[in-house]
């Protein structure tokens, strides 16, 4: 067919990349790298090669892998295929796997060959037709996209197609596939370059997984769409990350708060040169105050940047950018440039600024609804707005800052109270290297505020009595945990979110 010269796709953007800066190297992993034509011609071979499948246009196809430069091929190519990819969580298994697989009807799966005796234990529950490896084995994508002639592919998607299946994380319900479009990505990614400053010179290491969206939508796509070197680590391994830094010059680093804490206690920071390292983002939870002091007091010229959103918007929604930092620490900045915000009550009424409702959102970069889930659709896109299901504060300048998600609220003897900021008082303790805090069932208080401890094995224990103690000085009565717990780790998925469905289910 002959493609309309508006549409704007997802694999559009490293065809005029492609275009713009040939030669340059675009995508480095594992001692390989691809010049930007390479990249290029690599993933109109492995389109080719998927419609040579049988596969047509808007069918789903799972990818199930770490990070690699395959990886990146794959999704680009199910773009130019017109097909819609579905990354999958590489740590799921059983009846976690089958759901996403057979919620998709994804028609085949890229996987990688570690991670194969996991999916083909499960295969006898999936409709899937084809199992295509994505590198490291006979016929891979990844060998079958690097040799061989580039074959003149007909346009095979229009903006406003499906592009991929982007699941929640699925911290409090089973996750739910946004129905992301070419258009709504293109979106976000403008929106990404402009409020992260991103540019061709940053030479930024990613290294978060890219099933997730901010890993892929956030940093690497925006990053090949301004000719940036895009250097891919396969897992966030934080003395292989202070090497690289030291070894290769990396100028901008994204990492989740779950990263960042243990990185900022490394010892390896001793000795590492950072010096090139001018651009430091966190985001896909909320990082403690006290870590990000810390950290931007030892490195006063590396600037920090608060990433907000949410799967459904791209995920990008508002960025605090390096400058706005010392005013508002806590705080996730403001709206991205295609982003509209609300701050509503319960009613739908607009909240005054400095109080707290729920973020609403209007943006060319949200999803079309939930795959195959049209209540869910249906509550989330009230009265011409996204409804977040996140609770926050707006000031009168639009800086957002986040309370909680509204079902992380507890309700503890008939008044509300934010989970975050009791979070934010026991993280003060020197002791503590992690906490959650939860709401569990109480006869008198209808919720108990439980604090969930991980101790730093690097200081002294500390007692639960004391630790309440601590947290009794900071906070009001009634906000103070009533119980503590420790524990070893907090669960949390792949991206670094907290599932404290798991933690209420446990407590």
């Amino acid at each position: 067919m002959s493609q309309d010269p508006r549409t704007n796709t997802v694999d559009g953007v490293l065809r005029r990349s492609a275009a713009k800066f040939p030669d340059r190297t675009a995508l480095t992993f594992d001692g390989r790298s691809r010049s930007y034509r390479d990249l290029d011609d690599a993933v109109t071979r492995a389109a080719g090669h998927l419609l040579a499948l049988g596969l047509q246009p808007g069918d789903r196809v799972a990818a199930y892998g770490t990070n690699s430069d395959a990886y990146v091929i794959g999704f680009l190519a199910c773009a130019r295929a017109g097909l819609v990819h579905v990354p999958v969580n590489y740590a799921l298994k059983g009846e976690e796997l089958t759901y996403l697989v057979s919620q998709s009807g994804a028609r085949a799966v890229l996987v990688d060959p570690a991670l194969r005796g996991t999916l083909d234990s499960v295969r006898e529950n999936l409709a899937i037709e084809h199992v295509l490896p994505l590198r490291d084995a006979d016929g891979s994508l990844l060998e079958l996209s690097g040799t061989g002639e580039v074959p003149a592919l007909e346009p095979q998607a229009a903006s406003t197609d499906l592009v991929q299946l982007l699941y929640t994380s699925g911290t409090t319900s089973k996750p739910k596939g946004a129905m992301m479009t070419h258009g709504a990505l293109v979106h976000e990614y403008v929106s990404s370059v402009i409020a992260l400053g991103l540019s061709a010179e940053d030479n930024p290491l990613v290294c978060m997984p890219l099933y997730h969206s901010a890993g892929m939508h956030v940093f690497t796509i925006p990053y090949l769409s301004v000719g940036a070197t895009v250097n891919l680590m396969a897992a966030p391994d934080i003395p292989e990350i202070l090497r690289r830094i030291e070894a290769e010059k990396i100028g901008s680093l994204f990492l989740a708060p779950t990263v960042w804490v243990p990185l900022a206690n490394h010892p390896d920071l001793e000795t590492r040169d950072l010096s090139s390292l001018t651009k430091a983002q966190y985001g896909a939870s909320i990082m403690p105050v006290t870590v990000l002091n810390r950290l931007r007091e030892r490195y006063p010229n590396l600037g920090f940047y608060n990433c907000f959103g949410q799967s459904e918007i791209g995920p990008l929604a508002t960025v605090l950018q390096p400058d706005e930092h010392e005013a508002r620490p806590s705080s996730c900045g403001r709206a991205v440039f295609f982003v509209e915000t609300r701050v509503v009550d319960a009613e739908g009424n607009d909240v005054p600024d400095g109080e707290s409702g729920e973020v609403l959102y209007r943006s060319p970069q949200l999803c079309q609804g939930y795959w195959e889930n049209p209540e869910a659709t249906a509550e989330a896109f009230r009265d011409g707005w996204f409804h977040s299901g996140d609770l926050v504060t707006r000031d009168a300048e639009g800086f957002i800052t986040v309370v909680d998600r509204i079902k992380d609220v507890i309700n503890t003897g008939g008044i509300l109270v934010a989970s975050r900021e009791v979070e934010d008082a026991v993280y003060t303790h020197p002791a503590v290297a992690e906490v959650a805090v939860i709401g569990t069932p109480d006869e008198k208080w209808i919720e108990a505020i439980t604090a969930v401890v991980v101790l730093r094995e690097d200081h002294e224990p500390v007692t639960a009595e004391a630790l309440i103690g601590h947290v009794k000085e900071r906070i009001a009565p009634f906000k103070v945990p009533k119980n503590i717990q420790f524990v070893d780790a907090l669960p949390r998925n792949q991206s670094g979110k907290l599932l404290k469905r798991e933690l209420r289910t446990g407590a």
